[in-house]
């Protein structure tokens, strides 16, 4: 049976307050047009809807069974449409955004409470996984958006890198090595200084394997972690040296708890990107979000 929602409601207007006048101002239309409608829904139901008085309306044994039923659908629809319109505004939902707590912590917890002040009402759910799981999130549709230090290839058929900025890596030593604050030293020399090194599934790793490769060394870490303020401190009581982005060492190479080892090869710049589904409609949050990180990134 194919009936057109209006004629529905109509219907639960009028069953809901058992007045045609009173519907008819709920719906800005005529009475006679309420009248109209409840006729043609119950020729199309073959039923007799109402039962009308010159004082009173009331249900019919159909009309109370389709009362009963239709109101909680018609609530469900209304509500829809109330949270659609808060999305638009604002007023409602959600981001989801997949980033290494690394990143979070370094790049992202400004904007997080610069949003939440600007639109208190949105929720932020963040996912903490390594760069090339937060690309198979993204992938499967898990999260609106993601942070992450961009792969050397990225397939362009499915993501969108909609902003991006340099960040550039360092190796770095505690003050047991600071006899080497002034030398420059090669990769293979390196590979004589025990390594304090992240663990595989990062994408910071996989560049550090692909640097050694490019020198022709082999590099055998001493220990592999997967946290990177891990990483610091175990650098910083001289267990070693390690490769790091240099954004997230400033304060200790500054205080003097760390030092740059200066390379004679050159370590290539890397990005950190912002990115996108480019088949999924990233939600009007997110985008008021990216749009907010517009101004410490370079578009691409």
């Amino acid at each position: 049976m194919d009936i057109n929602f209006e004629l529905y409601k109509v219907f639960y207007h009028v069953a809901n307050t058992l007045s045609f006048s009173e519907a008819s101002k709920h719906l800005f239309v005529s009475q006679s047009s309420v009248s109209q409608t409840i006729k043609l829904l119950e020729e199309k139901l073959g039923c007799k809807l109402f039962i009308r008085s010159t004082k009173s309306v009331r249900l019919t044994q159909e009309g109370e069974v389709l009362f009963r039923h239709l109101e909680p659908a018609y609530l469900y629809i209304k509500n829809g449409e109330r949270k659609l319109i808060e999305m638009r505004t604002l007023e409602a939902g959600e981001i989801r955004i997949g980033a290494s707590d690394t990143i979070c912590k370094h790049y992202l917890l400004p904007y997080f409470q610069q949003f939440s002040t600007q639109y208190p009402k949105i929720k932020i759910h963040v996912t903490n996984r390594p760069s090339p799981v937060c690309l198979e999130l993204l992938q499967k549709g898990e999260v609106d958006v993601i942070m992450i230090n961009l792969p050397s290839h990225i397939d362009t058929q499915i993501f969108d890198v909609v902003l991006k900025r340099p960040i550039q890596d360092i190796f770095i030593a505690g003050r047991q090595f600071e006899h080497l604050r002034e030398k420059v030293i090669t990769m293979q020399e390196l590979t004589q200084l025990p390594l304090l090194a992240l663990e595989e599934n990062t994408s910071t790793r996989s560049f550090l394997n692909q640097l050694a490769s490019t020198n022709q060394v082999s590099i055998q870490p001493e220990f592999e972690l997967s946290s990177v303020d891990l990483l610091i401190d175990l650098v910083k009581i001289n267990f070693g040296i390690s490769f790091l982005t240099k954004d997230y060492v400033l304060n200790e190479l500054t205080s003097g708890e760390v030092i740059e080892l200066q390379l004679k090869e050159k370590i290539p710049n890397r990005d950190l990107g912002i990115i996108t589904h480019k088949h999924i409609p990233t939600p009007l949050a997110a985008t008021k979000f990216i749009s907010l990180l517009q101004a410490s990134f370079i578009m691409e």
